[in-house]
């Protein structure tokens, strides 16, 4: 049966959104087992935009480029980032940056931007590079070894070094990234309050975790600067002289870190998944590494080509983050359908990263679309858009692509790895997207 989300008024010439009656938690259940079949099926039944029941709320997926362009870039100011991701995540990442909106958002982001400057990258990028390259010289196991876990945990070394510029026991470290982990599945919880053993509670937990870290450091990094992001952030003002309170502070650190260190590891993991399967990428991707010096500089970054291309393809195959959710915080409209005020509106980036319009065999990895000659995701702005877009754009994308580009150059300048050739990687989609095997494969160092 169909029924709809809400009826257009009579005089709008808006069309009502359909809506399937059946139960929502059915209907997550069925996105988070296979999200490319869900949107296909929901395609074939009711085009590009449809309702469902879903967390206790009414919620309107948006497929397809243009519709994304209409919510994302809010003209009407009809959607707010905050409403929605804070129904999801908010106990968790409260007042993150991508839990605010219009002039708060404005403000706190431009004061946040001195951290992403191209100066302040090109620091990060000194400080990473000899870290990075004698983890993946001396540490990277070989033989059979899960890659998501490795990359994860060089991430995580990363993000100590770069964002805190501190060192920890490895027993602090792994109980931050515990932390970090629990806090994202938590929003994705079907039970939302803190029932013992649930992913909520644990959630709750964790972000105490975190808060109890971070406050405890702050004294230190406002009375000396230091070149790492905790340090900016406590420093950093605006043109006006304003400063982020210790609040301010810890509540952007555990947002960024997380964005960070779990984005990157996603990327890496669906890009070394690929490498297996497209060996002749991997090797391409070495030989131009070959070419290059050991220690990569910030401007070499933009020479590593191939190495770009598997990126691109990789995230438009895997976005890290697969959906936008706003919600509507007026009566709007959505490609001429009726979106009431309340809704919570989601754009799906990982069905449109496969969208046959813009992309040829979109469920082929085929880096080469993304060549200049052919530029398939030039097709329309929000064709791809891993990142997001509009105003709430990822801050740290230029950061997470040179973390990406120099983990990759050195991987591949001392290792080559492969799967079997059956070997297809099960993916659970249930929060973040990753792999439930972790990846295995078998790594050699050359």
């Amino acid at each position: 049966m169909t029924s709809v989300v809400a009826h257009a008024p009579a005089d709008s010439g808006l069309r009502d959104v359909p809506c399937a009656d059946r139960n929502g938690i059915l209907e997550m259940m069925s996105m988070r087992r296979d999200p490319f079949a869900f949107a296909d099926e929901r395609l074939a039944r009711f085009g590009k935009v449809s309702g469902l029941n879903a967390l206790g709320v009414q919620m309107v997926i948006a497929q397809g480029p243009r519709a994304a362009n209409e919510i994302l870039m809010n003209k009407d100011r009809a959607f707010a980032n905050g409403p929605a991701w804070t129904y999801l995540i908010g106990p968790f990442f409260n007042r993150g940056v991508m839990l605010l909106d219009f002039e708060e958002h404005r403000h706190h982001r431009h004061i946040l931007q001195q951290a992403f400057t191209p100066t302040v990258l090109k620091g990060y990028m000194q400080a990473m590079q000899p870290m990075i390259a004698e983890q993946v010289r001396t540490r990277f196991p070989t033989g059979r070894v899960t890659m998501f876990d490795e990359f994860k945990a060089l991430t995580l070394d990363v993000a100590l070094e770069v964002f805190l510029g501190v060192e920890l026991p490895k027993a602090e470290a792994d109980k931050l990234n515990r932390a970090f982990m629990d806090t994202v599945r938590a929003g994705t919880a079907y039970v939302r309050k803190p029932v013992p053993g649930g992913r909520w509670r644990k959630g709750l937990r964790a972000r105490a975790v975190l808060e109890e870290f971070f406050y405890a450091n702050i004294p230190a990094k406002r009375a000396r600067e230091t070149p790492d992001l905790f340090s900016v952030l406590c420093h950093a003002a605006s043109e006006e002289g304003h400063r982020f309170t210790d609040e301010d502070v810890v509540n952007h650190m555990i947002f960024v870190l997380m964005a960070a260190h779990d984005t990157s590891t996603i990327t890496m993991t669906q890009m070394a998944y690929r490498m297996a399967k497209a060996p002749e990428w991997q090797q391409r991707a070495r030989d131009e590494s070959s070419t290059l010096n050991p220690e990569l500089g910030y401007d070499d970054l933009g020479r590593l080509e191939a190495v770009d291309l598997i990126m691109k393809e990789s995230l438009r195959m895997c976005p890290p983050v697969p959906a936008q959710p706003r919600m509507a915080i007026k009566d709007t409209q959505v490609q001429g359908f009726y979106v009431p005020k309340g809704s919570m509106v989601a754009v799906p980036q990982l069905a449109n990263h496969r969208d046959p319009e813009f992309y040829t065999h979109p469920d082929v990895f085929d880096p080469e679309r993304f060549t200049k000659e052919r530029a398939e995701d030039k097709g329309h702005r929000m064709a791809w858009m891993p990142f997001g877009g509009g105003v709430h754009k990822c801050i740290g994308l230029y950061f997470g692509q040179m973390e990406i580009k120099t983990i990759m150059h050195h991987l591949v300048r001392s290792y080559e790895w492969s799967v079997p050739d059956d070997y297809e990687v099960p993916m659970d989609y249930s929060s973040l997207p990753v792999p439930k095997d972790k990846l295995p494969v078998t790594v050699r160092r050359l």
